[in-house]
Formats: C-alpha cells, structure tokens, sequence
C-alpha cells in the first residue's frame, strides 16, 4: 500500500532531476576545457535550480546557520550526520549553488536520472565490501578534492532514520587527511520527515542545518589527525541534540 502511494511524489521526484539535464553538456564542456571555475559555477547554478524545484514540489522549509564557516575558496569535505534521503537536499541547499559532490555508495550508478546526477557534479562512488575498489574510490575521492571540487561523506554508513546519531565508521576521514583539505562539520535534523517517519514521502517538512566551524587538517599533527574522527563526531552529536531540542520548542509553541 506504501508503495502504491509513494508512486504519485516518487514520479515527481525523479522527474524533477530533468531540469538538470541542460546543464550536463555546459559542464561536460567546462571539463574538457579544464575550466574548473566554470565547471563548478554551472554545478552550483544547475543544483540550486533542482533545488528551488524540490522545495516548490514538496513544501520544504529551511533553517539554516553557520554558513558563514563554508570555505570561500578551495575544496573541504563536508562530514555530516545521515538522517534520512534528504540530508543530500539539506546539503544542496545550504550551499547556495556552489559545487559539492557525494561519496555514494556504488549500486546509485545505475539509478535513473540520479546515478548520471551524482557523477555530474563531481560525486565519487564506493563499492562495499571489497577493500581493493574502496581503496581506489579512496584514491579518487582524494585527486577530486585536490582538482578542487568539495566532497560530503556520511561516517555513519546509513541513515539513522530518528533523532539519534549512530557511531561513525572509522576511516570516514582519510579523504579529508590524505588531501589535506579542511573538514566542515555538519549537524542536520528534520529531514526524516520527508519520507523516513511514514515510509511515505510527504509534504511541509522542516529541516534545521547547523554549519560548524572548519577544521584545517593540513597542520595537524599525527596525534591530532588520530583523534580527529571522535572529535568531530562529538561536535556533530552535541549540535545534533540542540537541533532537535529546537524543532521540540517550535512545535511546542505551534
């Protein structure tokens, strides 16, 4: 029954995707130019567009904070908690049409429409399971955020589907480290309400953002880098469990 309802909004999800298609050749041109400014600008402009889409489609409102610590320039690995589908709208929108890419996992590829997206804008596929191909996705994701383009990762492997955080999988920071790009911690709540509470995707959900302050991880010392995961982690919870704490207020006071 679920799946029969979801038919209607999972059609107009998929096809909101098209009104990026006019972007794919600006940006396969850019590429082949080696223009990366360009390439990331088009990124930005096509995204913010399929965004607006999104929000008009399905009502969705956005409080945003900490913008401010985006990096004005060069690439950094945004690191956040995963809640539900739509922290990768949450991501997109905080962005305000600048570049931001993906690690997804290797089976969205072949999806319709949104595996020709991902690689669009500078996303990286993993495959699970086999330590030789994740080594190479490893070493791709580290040469496209040394090319200059920004990369989010999920450490905790899946969604969380609720208010509370699972533990990150170690390793979620070697591309940040091995490229030595700064790690911008990201906290994100209300996103499970789009589809993750019902099973249903639904309309007027409310999704709070924080933007933390970025971590320079090209001075840290090897003691640092070794701790790095638990502390960020640690800061993402703490500004998780005070985005929740302000959805209750708000909805307390409606």
């Amino acid at each position: 029954m679920k799946l029969l309802r979801n038919i209607p909004k999972g059609y107009q999800l998929f096809r909101s995707v098209s009104v990026f298609n006019p972007y794919l050749s600006k940006i396969e041109a850019a590429k082949k130019e080696g223009d990366i400014e360009k390439e990331k600008a088009v990124i930005g402009e096509g995204v913010a567009l399929w965004i607006q889409r999104l929000e008009e489609l399905f009502d969705i409102t956005f409080h945003i904070e900490g913008q401010e610590h985006i990096p004005d320039t060069g690439a950094c690995v945004f690191i956040a908690n995963h809640q539900g589908y739509a922290d990768i709208i949450a991501i997109l929108k905080m962005m305000e049409g600048r570049q931001v890419g993906f690690i997804a996992k290797d089976s969205l590829e072949k999806v319709p429409y949104f595996g020709k997206w991902i690689k669009a804008i500078r996303g990286v596929f993993i495959k699970r399971g086999d330590a030789r191909e994740a080594l190479k996705s490893i070493q791709a994701g580290v040469q496209t955020l040394k090319d200059g383009f920004s990369l989010v990762i999920f450490p905790e492997g899946t969604r969380s589907q609720s208010t509370e955080m699972n533990a990150f999988k170690p390793g979620s920071f070697k591309l940040a480290t091995k490229a030595k790009v700064p790690v911008v911690p990201v906290a994100i709540n209300g996103t499970r309400h789009l589809f993750e509470d019902r099973g249903v995707i639904t309309n007027g959900a409310v999704i709070d953002v924080k933007i933390l302050p970025a971590i320079d991880t090209a001075s840290m010392d090897r003691h640092s880098l070794a701790n790095i995961s638990g502390e960020v982690e640690d800061t993402i919870r703490k500004a998780l469990r005070e985005l929740v704490e302000k959805e209750k207020d708000r909805m307390q006071k409606e």
